[in-house]
């Protein structure tokens, strides 16, 4: 009888000690720097931390998401929602700008939550040299994709395809400024995720 009755304390205590999850918000897609996130955005994980302190590190399930918060660094579809990717909206700093790229410059895999280089082809050299071809740096570094719609049957051969960046407010003037003081620029995109 004492065998009995040990082993179903101990069976219970093992099956409670099983379930130790705590659910936290996760998102439900690729998202993008200043994206505003909302309840259709978000799924809850079921998740077991070893260490409370872990668990602390992300938005609990259990209550709903803040409203006023946009995310501050690119989280892929499926990944925890960390407190420390969220801002308030009024510290965003983040544009959306749309941008006109060659379809044969965008590879296959950018759309909606990627985060891409952009290099600007073809600007002439300070000196007065023939224009290069070769990329140097790029003039817009880590930004998130917001929409990548594919090109149109008539437009994909020759025609361009239109990017709609997460820029930072603080680069948006520079890249302005450099296609401004280009006389035929060329858009080409390198995707880093």
């Amino acid at each position: 009888m004492v065998l009995v009755v040990g082993s179903v304390v101990l069976g219970g205590r093992v099956v409670a000690s099983a379930d130790d999850t705590v659910a936290v918000w996760s998102v439900r897609t690729d998202v993008v720097p200043g994206a505003v996130l909302g309840p259709a955005d978000l799924v809850p994980a079921a998740v077991r931390f070893r260490e409370a302190a872990d668990a602390a590190r992300y938005l609990p399930a259990d209550a709903p998401p803040p409203a006023d918060l946009v995310v501050r660094r690119p989280l892929g579809a499926g990944e925890l929602l960390p407190r420390a990717a969220l801002g308030p909206a009024a510290e965003a700093g983040v544009q959306e700008i749309s941008v006109p790229v060659a379809p044969l410059r965008v590879p296959p895999g950018v759309g909606p939550g990627a985060v891409v280089d952009v290099y600007v082809l073809g600007l002439a050299p300070a000196d007065g040299r023939a224009r290069s071809e070769e990329p140097g740096r790029p003039a817009l570094a880590d930004v998130g994709v917001v929409a990548a719609p594919p090109p149109s049957d008539a437009f994909a051969a020759g025609g361009e395809r239109q990017l709609v960046l997460a820029v930072p407010e603080a680069d948006v003037p520079g890249f302005y400024a450099l296609l401004a003081g280009a006389a035929d620029p060329v858009l080409a995109v390198a995707l880093q995720r």
